[in-house]
């Protein structure tokens, strides 16, 4: 255990007690009116014997208290993901009692909904915008208390549990250690515990596109996310296999079985409560099968006129319509920062010659960037256009890092997110190089996060042994960590599921198989440091949390 998670130890409840009741049976404070102030709150108290009046002061025996309850330091609660630091106590710690009560400080009223939901998970009242009692849980806005916005400070005192933090989304992290905590230990333990996240990016991304996922099922995914402190969903719902959500610019591309925009909104309202953002992602040019059968005309074809399945030519004006005109729609459906436009495994890139192969690409990337341009540089172009338009829609884009090309005439804009999951592609670039260029990069290191259903194309499914003890957000690529200096650039990571043999499993089934790995992923996303416990703990800490955590 850490020595820097045990310091400025107090000394509460029962063993101030003592000390005050020590002294006024010692003759402390003679005279008196015999109330001695407030009445110790822990321990039985003596009463002392009536003197006799006929004995003289010297004859009078000295009173001994009876013995007062006492307790250990406190020890840091159970919870994945771990909590950063513990200062420990001697207390009894906190647990619901009759009469316990969820409030929120003067002033911090924005607290309400998360006050509200841990009451409910505690089957406590909310009392709203007033006073702790003894035995209440107190939550409180404090917007000048350092750490950044997802942190908290959680004090364990006098019976009472009080989460500050410098925004909602640090206060209901706080209320996710209480109720792991309580599974875990039964009470919350004495002490200060100050916690924040390594990563502002932590989350679930999710291949809705190719297996139909029931709305239920995906507010499941967000209740379980939320008790592991993770913040984003990524919705992958445009595919070759599918389109899964309602669409009213291109109605013809939307899938038999989807999410309606009704359903789509109340996964984002319960994400709203939750503190995740729920990303988008229309993946093009490729993987775009499904648009395509409604617009065969615009599917990429060779020069012998052989199709390309799922890719869409970039060379046709009516492409970047249709494309732009579903980036448009969904980002006005998704109300978070980010849009994802894919970018990866472009079918026209897989070929030894593209521009041989792909004739109409060559040309129109000649026509556009010059005499020097390549296929790849009309990719480039696209990307960027395609980002441009998230940007118009006051979002962050992302796209997949074998989308970005190096030593062209054309260079993918700075400010896209690289979502890093392969070194596979033909020209793979190694992480570091992305780094170098100043970029924002993502980690999805599918040697490690990627569960694949079926295990295609030599996948296995991953486990969350090997995240847990292996994997950090600097592993970028295999199993080797980039250096430590890049640290910053790297602003989380994901846990993905990706269908690509979508009858492999059950929804049950990839609920079950993803849990510890999920965990694993959240605890070393909030803290990439060496864990404390052992795998086997880490399991069992699991069983005892339950499938809400």
């Amino acid at each position: 255990m850490d020595g820097g998670k045990r310091v400025n130890r107090h000394f509460t409840g029962g063993l101030v007690a003592a000390v005050a009741l020590s002294l006024a049976v010692a003759g402390c404070g003679q005279g008196g009116d015999g109330d001695g102030g407030a009445s110790a709150p822990a321990g039985p108290a003596s009463t002392a014997p009536t003197p006799d009046p006929s004995a003289t002061p010297s004859a009078t025996p000295s009173a001994t208290p009876s013995p007062i309850q006492s307790y250990p330091l406190s020890a840091e609660p159970r919870t994945i993901p771990s909590v950063r630091e513990h200062e420990a106590a001697r207390g009894p710690g906190w647990k619901p009692a009759a009469g316990t009560a969820v409030v929120v400080a003067k002033g911090s009223g924005v607290l309400a909904d998360e006050a509200r939901l841990l009451a409910g998970e505690l089957k406590a009242a909310y009392r709203g915008e007033t006073a702790p009692r003894p035995g209440d849980v107190e939550l409180a806005l404090n917007t000048g208390q350092a750490g950044g916005p997802e942190s908290y400070t959680l004090t364990t005192r006098d019976g009472r549990v009080r989460i500050s933090a410098p925004d909602q989304a640090g206060a209901f992290y706080g209320t996710r250690t209480v109720k792991q905590a309580l599974r875990s230990g039964g009470t919350v333990p004495e002490g200060v515990i100050r916690d924040r996240p390594g990563k502002p990016q932590r989350g679930l991304n999710l291949d809705i596109a190719r297996k139909h996922f029931d709305a239920s099922w995906i507010e499941a995914r967000l209740r379980e996310m939320a008790d592991l402190k993770m913040n984003q969903l990524v919705l992958h719902f445009s595919d070759d296999q599918g389109f899964r959500v309602q669409s009213t610019t291109h109605p013809e591309v939307v899938s038999r079985d989807h999410l309606t925009t009704a359903q789509v909104r109340r996964i984002l309202a319960l994400a709203a409560r939750l503190h995740i953002t729920v990303v988008p992602e229309i993946d093009s040019p490729g993987h775009l099968g499904a648009v395509l059968r409604a617009y065969p005309q615009l599917q990429l074809r060779n020069v012998q006129g052989t199709p390309r399945q799922g890719a869409i030519d970039i060379s046709k004006a009516e492409s970047a319509k249709v494309v732009d005109d579903l980036i448009r729609e969904y980002a006005a459906l998704f109300p978070g920062p980010w849009f994802h436009v894919g970018a990866d495994e472009y079918q026209a890139l897989t070929v030894r010659d593209p521009a041989a192969s792909y004739p109409q690409l060559a040309q129109a990337a000649r026509q556009r960037f010059g005499a020097n341009a390549t296929v790849e540089d009309l990719a480039t172009g696209w990307l960027n256009d395609r980002a441009a338009v998230a940007n118009k829609a006051k979002k962050t884009a992302k796209a997949w890092n074998d989308g970005f090309f190096a030593g062209g005439e054309v260079t993918a804009d700075k400010g896209i997110e690289v979502e890093y999951w392969t070194g596979k592609e033909i020209g793979a670039r190694e992480p570091v190089e992305y780094l170098q260029e100043g970029r924002k990069v993502v980690n999805l290191n599918d040697e490690y996060l990627y569960y694949v259903l079926g295990e295609p194309n030599e996948f296995t499914y991953p486990t969350g042994r090997r995240i847990y003890e292996e994997w950090t957000p600097l592993v970028l690529r295999g199993s080797s960590a980039v250096p430590e200096r890049y640290a910053g650039q790297i602003l989380g990571g994901r846990f993905a599921v990706w269908c690509d043999l979508a009858d492999a499993q059950t929804q049950a089934q990839v609920a079950d198989g993803i849990r510890m790995p999920l965990r694993a992923t959240a605890q070393k996303l909030w803290d990439p440091a060496a864990p404390e416990l052992t795998w086997a703990q880490f399991q069992e800490l699991g069983r005892k949390l339950g499938g809400g955590a």
